[in-house]
């Protein structure tokens, strides 16, 4: 059965099917077409209950900035999940939140179903998340504008993790922060394609020599020494 989203949004039409940009192209538009993932866009204003659909306020204690409301955001979560008998896996895309991993993403592709809550504003009420518990997640040190693309980063690496998402099962353990052989999580080596000279710089002898073992030897140095020069905390 196919990995299910449902993202709380109050714009939906960022994750319109057919959108030209982010998961309306490439992998995660191949796994949707193939049947591995689904996903499903609920504008929370649609359960508001005033004739202006407002699903945010001014802060209590003063402040520049709007909240999101309980009651809209409750509603929208109780209505979605009714919508499909599998549990939903409530997550919130905050910069407040634990620091999105490749091992949790890992986690996350097991799922039957994700619920995304992307916020907006000052963020929600905090009542509703203790409320709701979502499991909160960062995908990075920096604020956007909502949370949106923060929930299109995350789905795109959750789908890239589904069986048969990808056109050679090997890529994703290939990719950056893929598990190697000793287990640790390292950057990828660097890779090269055709011509063999660009600008006076040619490939890597060791790339031409057809013997795998070699080459396999040489790409785990290089992604061994890339880690440590790059990212030495993945090593600590």
């Amino acid at each position: 059965m196919a990995l299910r989203f449902d993202i709380l949004t109050t714009f939906p039409e960022m994750f319109a099917a057919q959108s030209p940009a982010a998961l309306g192209v490439s992998i995660p538009a191949r796994a949707r077409a193939a049947g591995l993932v689904e996903w499903h866009a609920t504008n929370i204003r649609g359960y508001t209950h005033d004739k202006h659909q407002k699903t945010d306020d001014r802060p209590f204690g003063g402040g520049p900035g709007m909240v999101m409301m309980c009651q809209p955001m409750y509603d929208a979560v109780m209505g979605v999940e009714a919508l499909d008998p599998r549990p939903a896996t409530r997550i919130l895309l905050t910069p407040q939140g634990v620091p999105l991993k490749q091992a949790m993403v890992e986690e996350l592709a097991t799922k039957p179903r994700l619920l995304l809550i992307a916020g907006h504003y000052e963020g929600l009420d905090e009542r509703v998340i203790e409320k709701l518990a979502p499991l909160e997640i960062s995908v990075g040190d920096y604020v956007l504008s909502g949370g949106e693309l923060a929930a299109m980063v995350l789905m795109d690496a959750i789908i890239r993790k589904l069986p048969g998402a990808l056109g050679h099962e090997d890529s994703a353990e290939q990719d950056s922060f893929g598990v190697a052989a000793d287990g640790k999580r390292l950057l990828d080596c660097p890779h090269y394609t055709k011509p063999r000279e660009w600008m006076g710089v040619g490939v890597p002898e060791i790339l031409l020599s057809g013997d795998h073992a070699k080459i396999a030897k040489w790409r785990h140095e290089q992604a061994l020494e890339r880690t440590k020069a790059r990212r030495p905390d993945l090593l600590a």
